[in-house]
């Protein structure tokens, strides 16, 4: 059985990269009945990012998954023997989301050898790294990731981007104090662009799974 893990790192529970994460999974599903696939949200956790314990780098008993116990440490153990991992959250201020970066100190920094700087998983694994923002292809301040896309295409190889511009935020822009924003404009890119967006997920989760 493949296992592939979601970590889903937006707050809200149907909007967009909730959707696109879960067309992934039904894309994964599609490809074969030998394929569990199973989504975390991160909002839904209550955890840290890392401590500095340095429990994971300690002499004789050095790990590359993170040895601070709270409800993160089960998760971190799923993948280090998943087979495929997804990581998907909303663009704010131009990076993850806070709960996203935490999530990704307590998975990347056992991998971080001391000795050589080296980055090593338990093992390498397709990737797929999804984002969604409000910025366009032409106009955006989005860095993703960030520092950690390096980290994770060292320890497991080169991600999968799938990158949903210009998306709605709300169903009714006339009730927040949203003036920079044309409703009708993003509508139109919706209309456009919405249902490639989650194509493109859904063929990723197949993709991944029959690797």
């Amino acid at each position: 059985m493949k296992k592939i893990i979601i970590i889903d790192g937006g707050p809200r529970k149907n909007q967009n990269t909730a959707q696109l994460l879960q067309r992934l999974a039904e894309g994964a599903k599609s490809a074969s009945a030998d394929v569990e696939v199973k989504t975390f949200r991160l909002y839904d956790l209550e955890y840290r990012g890392c401590m500095s314990c340095m429990a994971c780098k300690l002499k004789g008993k050095a790990s590359n998954i993170c040895r601070f116990n709270d409800s993160l440490t089960p998760i971190l153990e799923e993948i280090a023997r998943a087979d495929g991992l997804v990581l998907g959250s909303p663009i704010y201020f131009g990076e993850v989301t806070g709960q996203m970066r935490a999530f990704l100190e307590r998975l990347v920094f056992p991998w971080l050898s001391y000795n050589d700087y080296s980055l090593t998983a338990p093992k390498r694994m397709p990737v797929v790294l999804v984002e969604t923002m409000n910025g366009t292809p032409e106009r955006n301040n989005s860095n993703g990731f960030g520092s950690m896309d390096y980290c994770l295409t060292s320890a497991l190889g080169e991600p999968q981007r799938i990158v949903a511009y210009n998306t709605c935020q709300v169903a009714h822009y006339d009730s927040y104090e949203l003036g920079g924003f044309s409703e009708e404009a993003k509508r139109a890119w919706r209309d456009a662009h919405w249902e490639e967006d989650l194509q493109k997920a859904f063929e990723a989760g197949r993709q991944m799974a029959g690797q």
